[in-house]
């Protein structure tokens, strides 16, 4: 027995609304003239031909041009609003979906269901869904005909229906397989394009391709397996409405013969047999785009209840205040915390030091620290408001994040510093570079500011791509600084000018937090907190806590990387 199908409900504009009626409103004029070829047959075959009245067959087909006329622009007026309503469903809620796919992994997937359930609404096959009301409309003419046609004509429709219950059984579990294939191979090939320069340097062109056409191959399996079945499906549906076209042919002839009906009874009977069954033979032809369709607001609808709640209300610009009280985090997706119970505070003009070994925790700190992950347990509060009681542009432009892995964006390097804020001035462009003493560098290289980079940072060194990531962290003067090992890439020019970036933040009263491995990472903080496997092992004054990190270090060689020898070194 065939699953039972449930839509996700989600609420539509007024507007929409309005078209959706106006496109049933045409769909009802459309049907009803659809019985004009059927009453011109039933009238040149009974009347005109044994009248031999040229007069009346002269009327009778100007009155059907001018039907056909009236039918041909409500066809493309219903389209044509399909089409419109499709395109506005896109463009609600792509913003939604787009900011949606950007929490999510697999984030293009979801943009990617969008324009398949905008195809679907614009689509023949959704105009059908329009029609398939008024079938019994042709249904009822067929019965008025005879009894025989009527009865003929729905036993016909049951088995396409049948045929059309049939379907989706069969083509759901090859369709998911095809969808989740097609998936990984686009997962596969983005991400050897992104490493393309990695790939070439350790020789791994064949192995990559030999991935990708793994992952092709299997996708294009899966489509094929699923296009094979929708074939199937569509062409014995086509060939049963011929069948049951000629069966009511058939059917109409013994009628006549047997003085039951005229034969231009029998002519109607058949066209308006081809009329009731179109609907259905469409959407049976068009079941692989339906099921697709659907799969994709199945995937999406859930997307636009949660991320479509009232906006809040603004808050002002907050102070430089942060307060983390017993936070506990659980990455997306994962099942193991990696952090447990972190507890720190920071003042405004202040700067602190996150340390610890690799793995400790502090990326997924800097992570929460910017609302990229919701705490598990715990609070994480700016200025006495909890981070998500900020919109998340609100938030950004309170916090400049500088990822351990700096990437850019295609577009130029201004657009990059400003964050491809349309609206950024060249003169806050600048203060950001010159203050993470980017400026001369920019101007150095041949278009300036506009020179234009790609998502791997194009000919760009390390090192002036985390420059360039740090002036981008400082654009529009934000209150708090996060930065995840900021001088990995820098050289000693570079490591000053971050440390100058730092003092004029705590000059300005805002805040600094600084993940660091090197010792000149954190030269500009007061204040230390060391994470060793997720826990708070140390807080407190840097030196305090660096004292304590030496006795650790006896313990644990992981932790010897930074200690005071190493500060001094760093600063003498």
């Amino acid at each position: 027995m065939p699953t039972q199908v449930s839509f996700p409900r989600v609420s539509l504009p007024d507007n929409e609304r309005v078209t959706l009626i106006s496109i049933g409103l045409f769909s009802a004029f459309v049907n009803l003239l659809m019985m004009t070829g059927p009453m011109f047959m039933l009238q040149v075959y009974d009347r005109v031909l044994p009248a031999h009245s040229v007069p009346s067959l002269t009327s009778l087909f100007l009155i059907v041009v001018f039907m056909f006329a009236i039918l041909g622009l409500l066809e493309y007026s219903r389209s044509r609003l399909m089409a419109r309503l499709a395109a506005r469903f896109r463009m609600r809620n792509e913003e939604t979906v787009f900011r949606a796919a950007l929490a999510h992994e697999g984030g293009s997937v979801a943009l990617n269901d969008l324009d398949q359930v905008q195809g679907l609404l614009s689509s023949r096959a959704a105009l059908a869904i329009f029609d398939l009301p008024w079938s019994p409309l042709f249904f009822a003419a067929m019965f008025l005909f005879h009894p025989y046609l009527g009865v003929l004509a729905l036993a016909g429709t049951g088995v396409l229906i049948g045929l059309a219950l049939l379907a989706r059984p069969l083509t759901k579990k090859s369709q998911a397989i095809a969808n989740k294939a097609q998936t990984r191979a686009q997962h596969v090939s983005s991400s050897l394009q992104t490493e393309a320069e990695l790939i070439r340097a350790l020789g791994m062109q064949g192995n990559g391709f030999h991935r990708w056409h793994s992952a092709r191959t299997e996708a294009l399996q899966a489509e094929l397996s699923t296009q094979d079945r929708s074939a199937v499906l569509s062409v014995t549906g086509r060939s049963l409405r011929h069948l049951l076209q000629a069966a009511i042919l058939a059917l109409g002839a013994l009628v006549v013969l047997r003085g039951e009906m005229t034969a231009g009874a029998m002519i109607a009977g058949s066209i308006l047999m081809g009329r009731a069954l179109s609907p259905i033979e469409m959407i049976i032809g068009n079941w692989n785009q339906i099921t697709r369709g659907y799969q994709a607001w199945q995937r999406i609808a859930p997307l636009l209840r949660t991320c479509t709640a009232k906006p809040m209300l603004p808050l002002p610009q907050p102070r430089a205040d942060l307060s983390v009280k017993e936070l506990s985090l659980v990455p997306p997706k994962g099942q193991a915390p990696v952090l447990r119970l972190v507890s720190f505070d920071l003042a405004p003009g202040q700067a602190l030091g996150v340390i610890g070994p690799s793995g400790a925790g502090k990326t997924s700190l800097a992570r929460a620290l910017c609302g990229l992950w919701p705490p598990t347990t715990g609070q994480i509060r700016l200025d006495g408001a909890k981070l998500d009681r900020y919109g998340a542009d609100q938030l950004g432009t309170y916090i400049g994040y500088l990822p351990q892995n700096v990437t850019l964006f295609d577009g130029t390097i201004a657009e990059n510093i400003a964050r491809l804020d349309p609206a950024a001035t060249m003169e806050g462009i600048i203060d950001a570079a010159k203050r993470a003493a980017a400026h001369q560098m920019i101007l150095d290289m041949p278009d300036g500011y506009e020179t234009r980079v790609s998502l791997l940072g194009g000919q760009l060194s390390g090192g002036q791509v985390q420059r360039i990531g740090l002036a981008r962290a400082l654009y529009n003067n934000p209150i708090l600084l996060v930065l995840d090992e900021p001088n990995s890439n820098l050289d000693a020019e570079g490591t000053e000018a971050l440390n100058s970036a730092i003092r004029h933040m705590k000059a300005q009263e805002h805040a600094v937090i600084v993940m660091a491995h090197r010792p000149s990472g954190i030269m500009e903080c007061e204040q230390l907190i060391m994470l060793d496997r997720g826990l708070c092992r140390a807080s407190g004054p840097r030196d305090e806590v660096l004292a304590k990190t030496v006795r650790a270090s006896r313990q644990d060689p992981a932790l010897a990387n930074i200690g005071p020898h190493r500060i001094r070194s760093a600063t003498g």
